[in-house]
């Protein structure tokens, strides 16, 4: 590391040192590492998720969780409910591989980057991260905002994806032996308060005598492709309420929103990823309204069917659950089965009668 960028860093963890956010899973700048539980979790928590949302998530874990071996001997269905609303469901399950895997190390994460890579789940960026934030490791970690650093840092001009690996490499060059885990963590924050997508702030910025793209423009950094468009599907799914209680079922163990509990509905993805068929014949459905959610490869428009038969209706007790409406938040139904279900106790008032028999 030659003495500009010996200064540099200087300069950032002074800033650093100054301005860190206040977050749980942290410790203040110069004090002793966090518990490496806290910083993985947290990790996987905020992959694609905002500090925002992840806050209570993360209150919510650790209190009931408190320890990776405690979170290693939860129900996986209780550990799926909780997570519902965070999103990206994989992520989920493989945090319970994981937290099994370090239980049955001791409870002892692994502390070197190589050595945490062979984890269940834990990819590239979550290893460095921990390495370096829990254990001190000179590690090169690149997330969203530190991407957005970089690029503009050196004025990457090449579009991503195709630049990550030039940005890799100059974060490789930039990262400092000492207090490695302080430098990760002083990028981020500086990504996510200065150097931020639109308007950066590059008067505040520790960095901005040296920022080359400054000079041209530095929101035009990281350069992104043309976004395309995402496919559109449809799909239904069916509120059945009789009892003060409607009929969810627990989702197959692959694929999207596995063994998550939900509404049933009629296979919306074209590869099924667990969805249940219609429960009743299509003679008993009135519409309910349409929700719409995006995921990250498609959006889907979600027809709500609700059901007018006049029978009462039951189920075979392995097919599902009669989960009490009062209690439904607490189900762990995935955003957009929660939003079906909003959209159903909306017209409470109207069609009463398909909520209660």
């Amino acid at each position: 590391m030659d003495a500009s960028t010996q200064t540099n860093a200087a300069h950032l963890l002074d800033w650093y040192d100054r301005s860190a956010r206040a977050l749980p899973w942290r410790s203040p700048p110069g004090s002793p590492p966090p518990d490496p539980y806290r910083v993985w979790l947290s990790e996987v928590m905020l992959q694609q998720t905002t500090v925002a949302a992840v806050g209570p998530y993360f209150a919510k874990f650790t209190g009931r969780w408190p320890t990776v071996e405690a979170l290693a001997a939860a129900d996986e269905g209780e550990v799926m409910a909780a997570w519902a609303g965070l999103g990206y469901y994989a992520r989920a399950r493989n945090l319970i591989a994981c937290a099994k895997a370090v239980a049955a190390r001791g409870g002892q994460f692994p502390q070197t980057e190589a050595d945490l890579r062979e984890l269940p789940g834990l990819g590239a960026y979550t290893a460095a991260a921990v390495a370096a934030i829990a254990f001190g490791q000179r590690a090169v970690v690149v997330d969203a905002n530190v991407e957005r650093v970089v690029a503009r840092l050196f004025a990457i001009d090449e579009p991503l994806p195709g630049a990550r690996k030039a940005i890799r490499v100059r974060t490789e060059e930039i990262t400092p032996d000492r207090r490695a885990g302080d430098f990760a963590q002083a990028m981020m924050d500086l990504g996510a308060t200065v150097c931020t997508v639109r308007s950066p702030r590059c008067l505040l910025c520790p960095l901005s005598h040296a920022c080359a793209g400054r000079a041209t423009g530095a929101e035009r950094f990281p350069v992104k492709p043309p976004k395309a468009a995402k496919p559109q599907r449809r799909g239904r799914a069916f509120w059945i309420g009789q009892g003060g209680a409607v009929w969810l079922v627990r989702r197959g163990g692959t694929g999207m929103l596995a063994g998550m509990r939900a509404l049933p509905d009629d296979g919306w993805s074209a590869r099924g990823d667990g969805a249940s068929e219609p429960p009743l014949p299509d003679a008993a459905w009135e519409g309910g309204g349409t929700v719409r959610h995006g995921f990250t490869h498609f959006d889907l428009d979600l027809q709500l069917m609700l059901y007018s038969g006049g029978d009462w209706v039951s189920f075979p007790a392995e097919a599902g659950e009669w989960w009490p409406l009062d209690q439904l938040e607490q189900a762990g139904l995935p955003t957009l089965f929660a939003k079906a279900a909003a959209l159903a106790l909306a017209q409470k008032e109207q069609v009463g009668e398909y909520l209660v028999r």
